[in-house]
């Protein structure tokens, strides 16, 4: 994490925003809280389309979610041009989120914030969180096991660089 007045800035984008991202963000969320590290990064999600805006997450996924003792309270919400000024780290959850969120980056400084989910897996074998919206329970299991996993170690990445510098 870099020195600096502003917070750290993470946003998890899928197709959506209403399963995957927002999942994400509530995981980092409590992760970053218990590390106590609440008022130096902040995060959010949103979808690469906007054919949810203004909606909360989908019921099954705030469900399997709330079991694991996070809550989902974001608003679904598309990617705007200034997510890339805005934020410092831009995830998203599979290969065809990297590759619209690049269509999207307005220069080169923008697709370099870009990165995949499970680029900071510790555990998983899996290269992508699928997404869980047309199956079953074992879905959202499976979307939360990976993410638990993705974000504790993309915390760990963020805050060991700051010790390093």
């Amino acid at each position: 994490m870099k020195h600096k007045k502003q917070p750290y800035r993470i946003l998890f984008v899928c197709l959506g925003n209403i399963c995957r991202s927002p999942s994400a963000e509530a995981v980092m969320k409590k992760l970053v809280k218990d590390a106590g590290f609440a008022s130096e990064i902040e995060i959010d999600s949103a979808g690469i389309l906007g054919y949810h805006a203004g909606e909360k997450a989908d019921s099954r996924m705030r469900s399997h979610a709330v079991r694991r003792g996070y809550k989902l309270e974001s608003i679904s919400r598309p990617v705007v041009p200034a997510d890339f000024y805005d934020f410092d780290l831009i995830i998203g959850m599979d290969d065809r989120n990297i590759d619209d969120l690049k269509d999207k980056a307005p220069d080169l400084e923008a697709v370099g914030k870009i990165r995949k989910m499970t680029d900071f897996a510790e555990n998983s074998l899996y290269d992508y969180v699928p997404d869980p919206y047309y199956g079953g329970a074992d879905g959202f299991e499976l979307v939360l096991d990976l993410l638990e996993d993705a974000c504790s170690g993309l915390l760990k990445q963020i805050t060991a660089s700051d010790r390093d510098n």
